[in-house]
């Protein structure tokens, strides 16, 4: 458990920063009380002594091609959301905090084996060590995406307060990491290289973040209006960039006019979990978030074998990438591959370890002989 100290330290920065005015004069100070919060929450997450054991049937072996975890608060559905959509059966009951541990469950979708973890309800004040949140945001941090599911009669605050522990935690929901050079060195002070005018960063700021991280040599280049915090991540360096989706649930108990305003909100999904309404919309979306690829593979002298496709991350999406999720012994004997689909000119096409395959190409891979 962390320390009531660093717990009140927080509190503190965080009252001073909500009492100080944001303007020119004030922006080096709330530069630095952001670092400091930065490195407070960071212990609060990892604490110093290895007390205590680890939080039990928490980490659940990583299995399928990607991991979805249900984040949000008690008695929001998410224990109902997984059994209609993996049959698994997470204990369900009308009274708050009904699962305690994680509950993992596994659907196929177009090929991909997903695996679905039900994580308990996070409660406000998670990541300053509250209830069961920093075990269940350890796990949410090793999710190919999240779904934080919202009752839909309260979402507005649900989603502010889930938002804002996730982040705390050093969770980015659909961001990607910002565009800053970051390069420690060992002379010559602090470098700051802008691209684009900036409207919250100079030097000053930046060195006095720098130094609240005792660094006083590096070059820093910011290739966009770039703010404190982004800089902050950066150094950090342990952030975690997830996609997410929300889920509006019980949509059963809304009308018709509500649920036009809801389909206009960005990365939301409206659905009712008890009434299995909206799932297809839902699974389509979460196949576009995940960005997996599926690859075919074609013995020769036969058809492709279009029920089980070799699933890659779509950032990942070599032929070498591919030959080691088969095998790792297949690079070592590859000679060439032959390769139908969009990702090549000719049908087929020879193409060496460094080719990027495109979603649902067929591959053949001919050994050395």
């Amino acid at each position: 458990m962390p320390s009531t100290a660093t717990n009140e330290r927080i509190a503190a920065i965080e009252a001073e920063m909500a009492r100080t005015q944001r303007n020119k004069a004030t922006a080096q100070h709330l530069g630095l009380l952001k670092a400091r919060l930065a490195k407070l929450r960071r212990e609060v997450l990892t604490p110093k002594s290895g007390g205590g054991g680890p939080g039990e049937g928490f980490d659940v072996a990583k299995t399928g091609d990607a991991r979805i975890g249900f984040v949000g608060f008690p008695s929001v559905g998410k224990s109902t959301l997984l059994t209609t959509l993996a049959g698994v059966y997470s204990e369900v009951a009308a009274y708050e905090f009904t699962t305690l541990t994680t509950v993992p469950g596994c659907i196929r979708y177009k090929g991909a084996k997903i695996q679905l973890l039900d994580l308990p309800g996070i409660i406000e004040g998670a990541k300053d060590g509250k209830g069961r949140g920093r075990q269940v945001i350890a796990v949410a941090r090793t999710c190919s995406l999240i779904f934080i599911v919202l009752d839909v009669l309260k979402p507005l605050q649900h989603k502010k307060i889930i938002q804002r522990e996730l982040e705390g935690f050093g969770i980015r929901l659909n961001k990607q990491p910002p565009n800053i050079g970051f390069r420690r060195k060992e002379k010559g002070g602090v470098n700051l290289q802008t691209l684009v005018p900036q409207s919250e960063l100079d030097l000053d700021i930046v060195k006095t973040i720098l130094s609240e991280y005792r660094i006083h040599n590096a070059d820093v280049t910011l290739r966009y209006d770039a703010t404190a915090d982004d800089l902050i991540d950066i150094i950090e360096g342990n952030r975690a960039y997830i996609p997410c989706i929300y889920l509006l649930n019980k949509i059963d108990q809304i009308s018709i006019e509500e649920l036009d305003v809801i389909y206009k909100i960005p990365h939301c999904v409206p659905i009712s979990a008890h009434h299995k309404w909206n799932f297809d919309d839902l699974l389509e979306k979460m196949w576009q978030y995940l960005k997996l690829m599926r690859i075919y593979t074609k013995p020769k002298g036969q058809l492709p074998d279009y029920n089980a496709p070799v699933v890659l991350q779509s950032d990942r999406c070599t032929m070498e990438e591919f030959c080691n999720k088969l095998h790792r012994t297949i690079l070592k004997e590859f000679k060439y591959a032959l390769v139908w689909g969009s990702s090549v000119k000719h049908q087929p096409q020879k193409v060496g370890k460094d080719h990027v395959l495109n979603d649902e190409d067929v591959v053949q891979i001919v050994k050395k002989v």
